[in-house]
């Protein structure tokens, strides 16, 4: 059988293996089905155990369960995976199976794969270590967690297997309470990189939007603007860009206050980018100014994008406490037929000039570069 169940000894009661007293054989059919009623008796005498010792939960007080973690099972022997599958349902997980590695490999490249694997280290196809390394290589998140189950017991095994990139290892035969324990460290593993991970994506948005309107701010709207002038430029596609200023927004702070103010800048986020398509990107450039990038925007298109902007600020008013503010904003306008990343500045520039055409034309207005008014 591979993976190497199998000993001489006679295990004690608990003990996931092979044998018989006596030195009797027995058929591997009698064998495997020894094992699984074992470990049924093993897991019902543990849980009255714990009932006796008050080791339930209350009624009464019941505690919130973790959800539900999914465990890859790997395993070519078919009594074998299913005693650890049921033993595995009856600690509350979600087991999914493989019957050899090429198997737990495509489980494991798939969309929402389990974060805990349990892989015999012979099996059919890719043996437990081959799939550990691969699943290293790939250097996946979120982080896959691999317990290595084996009859070899050689320390020159162990550090073939965690150099292959497995986190734990196990030797058959082994009691069921060894492997829930292993089971619980690696959750506790699993636990502490997803916090990892939503502290990291944390900070990478705070780092890149800005924190009064949840735009992107100035560096990260420079960057994506770079990044689709490059990506234009390989597609033969067209890009614009957007400058947008809110007209008179220092007497909004001079009349009502900068709570009214912060409050005027954080509507008019929501209906700039609103109003975008939702493949456009648009960032807090500078005070009341915002820098839309429209990528696939040739002249015309991009003055008519801008220009259903400049309606969505001004077709309604906006509310701070009791107050009913109506606010407007001007638009300069620049677009290259064919992009290059050298271009960002000089954008940048050419809708700055085209919004100082259209402020001198009388506010809510949109101008394209060449001082032409739309």
């Amino acid at each position: 059988m591979a993976g190497g169940l199998g000993g001489n000894t006679p295990p004690a009661v608990g003990v996931i293996g092979l044998g018989r007293a006596g030195g009797v054989q027995e058929t591997p059919l009698e064998a495997d089905k020894r094992v699984v009623d074992r470990t049924v008796n093993v897991t019902t005498e543990l849980h009255s155990l714990a009932t006796a010792t008050g080791g339930g939960v209350e009624p009464n007080a019941p505690e919130p369960r973790p959800p539900r973690l999914r465990v890859l099972v790997a395993e070519d022997n078919p009594v074998f995976l299913t005693m650890l599958r049921n033993i595995l349902v009856k600690w509350e997980y979600d087991a999914v199976t493989a019957r050899d590695g090429d198997e737990a490999w495509k489980i494991l490249q798939s969309e929402n794969s389990p974060q805990l694997a349990i892989l015999d280290w012979m099996m059919p196809g890719m043996d437990g270590p081959e799939v550990c390394r691969r699943v290293r290589e790939a250097k996946r998140e979120p982080y896959v967690y691999i317990v290595l189950l084996t009859a070899r017991t050689e320390s020159r095994d162990l550090v073939e297997g965690m150099d292959a990139g497995a986190d734990d290892y196990l030797t058959k035969p082994f009691r069921n309470h060894e492997l829930r324990v292993r089971l619980r460290a690696g959750r506790r593993i699993l636990d502490l990189q997803e916090d990892l991970l939503r502290t990291r994506e944390a900070l990478r948005v705070q780092a890149t939007h800005d924190a009064l309107t949840g735009l992107f701010n100035r560096a990260a709207i420079l960057d994506i603007l770079r990044n689709e002038l490059a990506r234009s430029g390989r597609e033969g596609q067209p890009l614009a860009v957007l400058l947008g200023d809110l007209d008179h927004f220092k007497r909004v702070n001079d009349t009502y206050g900068h709570f009214a103010g912060d409050a005027v800048l954080r509507q008019s986020a929501v209906r700039m980018k609103s109003a975008l398509r939702r493949y456009d990107a648009v960032g807090r450039y500078g005070g009341e100014e915002f820098l839309m990038v429209l990528p696939g925007c040739e002249g015309i298109s991009a003055c008519g994008q801008a220009e259903r902007i400049r309606e969505a600020m001004a077709g309604s008013t906006m509310e701070s406490d009791n107050h009913r503010l109506q606010v407007t904003c001007s638009i300069g306008v620049a677009y290259r037929e064919k992009p290059v990343p050298e271009d960002a500045d000089a954008l940048v520039g050419e809708a700055d000039t085209a919004l100082y055409v259209a402020k001198n034309l009388g506010r809510n207005q949109v101008a394209a570069f060449a001082a032409q008014p739309v």
